[in-house]
């Protein structure tokens, strides 16, 4: 048979994916729902990506890390452009199809939780949200207990002949790394010594902006859909969403911008 454009990114398959709930069913649904496939799809390639950056870091590959980085970053923007889209979905339109959701929230999204456990911020306690044995169950599991994004880049700094205190490197991965003053002490001679290092730098710092910039937008469009109302799935909505911003993912990088 011959490969074609459809066969090739099984067009077919995927178009069959949307399927709203709803009676008739609502207009606004399938917006609903391909808005948030994409999100899907692009938070695949984000841990391909990272997944291949932590790769990068360890191999030493300078150069192909920031440009990874910098891809990273590009994708990310993306996301928060999407937001502009659902920012069209008003307070009625979402309530013609918002009972079919029932127990289904953002909340669950496993590969999210991968995301958050990837840039460090490990909390077992979002396993309970998962049937133990399942496939998300194992996979958050073993983001739960591998190192971070950051344990990554501190190893890369290690091969760079930086001396990143021993305890700091073998900590327990399946806790939350605290900021270190012997690392940012560290990463400010990388900034005055080493240029190229100090661009993947602050390539960690752009992709740390842009996330929290998406968590932002995140929570202002759920503000103006719903209001105060308790999220769908029985969540708390906007005020856990509120808890989730201007929280660092690379505190240390941060830590060090009052010290030049």
């Amino acid at each position: 048979m011959t490969l074609t454009y459809s066969s090739y990114l099984k067009v077919d398959e995927l178009l069959l994916c949307q399927k709203p709930l709803s009676d008739g069913p609502e207009h606004d649904e399938l917006l609903f729902i391909v808005i948030h496939q994409s999100y899907e799809l692009w938070f695949k390639q984000v841990l391909h990506e990272l997944d291949f950056l932590v790769r990068l870091f360890n191999a030493g590959e300078r150069n192909r890390a920031l440009h990874t980085l910098k891809r990273v970053d590009a994708i990310y923007r993306t996301l928060i452009q999407q937001v502009d889209i659902l920012e069209t979905l008003t307070p009625l339109e979402f309530l013609s199809f918002r009972d079919r959701l029932s127990t289904a929230s953002g909340f669950q999204s496993f590969q999210f939780r991968e995301l958050e456990f990837l840039y460090g911020a490990k909390d077992s306690g979002k396993l309970e949200n998962y049937e133990p044995g399942s496939d998300h169950y194992r996979r958050l599991q073993k983001r739960l207990e591998s190192p971070t994004l950051w344990d990554a880049f501190l190893n890369f700094l290690v091969q760079e002949g930086h001396e990143i205190p021993k305890t700091i490197l073998e900590r327990d991965y399946s806790q939350v790394a605290q900021p270190s003053p012997a690392v940012q002490k560290i990463l400010i001679d990388v900034y005055r010594n080493d240029p190229l290092v100090s661009e993947i730098c602050e390539a960690l710092v752009d992709i740390d902006t842009s996330l929290q910039q998406w968590r932002y937008r995140h929570v202002k469009m759920v503000e103006r859909t719903i209001g105060s109302k308790i999220g769908t799935g029985g969540s708390s909505g906007v005020g856990y969403l509120q808890g989730t911003l201007f929280k660092a993912v690379f505190p240390d990088l941060w830590a060090i911008r009052s010290e030049f």
